[in-house]
């Protein structure tokens, strides 16, 4: 860990701030006509995932944390927790399911992700832009129905459900943006 001035926070940093790793997600200087410069940093807690957003003074000091990222392949799911590998030593390490959230839905047989570890505890998994996933069930689109506007919901092999085109059907391979979760196209093999 490294102090920091408030303003030499940049988007892409952890910090350490009410004793918990933080994640920047944006960062603004801003210098009122009256009163003090500040920077507002947009943050998410590594723990809790939420999103928050506090203004820092300029002179305030922050703790910057040394990660470390780890390139992993996902393995499978074990109750609460999420089994990867590392692919040159073939050591396993256990990730809580709590830390992807909504994004374990993602994790396919031959993924690699990176595992940010901070003080040998992994504080985040980040996923590929994009990732192929199998249609499993795909029902046919009802003739007429405009309340969809062109689009049906089609579940991949892992449990997720996307908003794909009508033409999509069970079998196909489509790409996924890990972070919206929402059909880009079909890969055509």
């Amino acid at each position: 860990m490294s102090m920091i001035k408030a303003g030499n926070i940049k988007k892409g940093s952890y910090i350490l701030y009410k004793e918990q790793p933080h994640y920047v997600l944006k960062t603004q200087f801003v210098s009122p006509g009256k009163g003090s410069a500040f920077t507002r940093v947009k943050m998410r807690d590594m723990r809790s995932g939420a999103n928050l957003e506090f203004n820092f003074k300029s002179h305030d000091s922050v703790d910057e944390l040394d990660v470390e990222t780890k390139e992993m392949q996902f393995l499978y799911h074990d109750g609460s927790d999420i089994v990867f590998m590392d692919p040159r030593t073939y050591e396993q390490m256990n990730v809580g399911r709590h830390i992807l959230d909504d994004k374990a839905l993602m994790l396919t047989s031959d993924i690699k992700v990176y595992l940010t570890i901070w003080n040998e505890r992994v504080i985040g998994v980040v996923l590929p832009p994009k990732v192929r996933m199998t249609v499993t069930d795909a029902q046919d689109a009802i003739a007429g129905d405009r309340q969809t506007a062109g689009k049906k919901p089609v579940t991949m092999e892992s449990g997720l459900i996307v908003q794909a085109p009508l033409f999509i059907k069970t079998g196909d391979t489509l790409l996924i943006d890990t972070e919206t979760a929402e059909y880009v196209s079909r890969v055509n093999d």
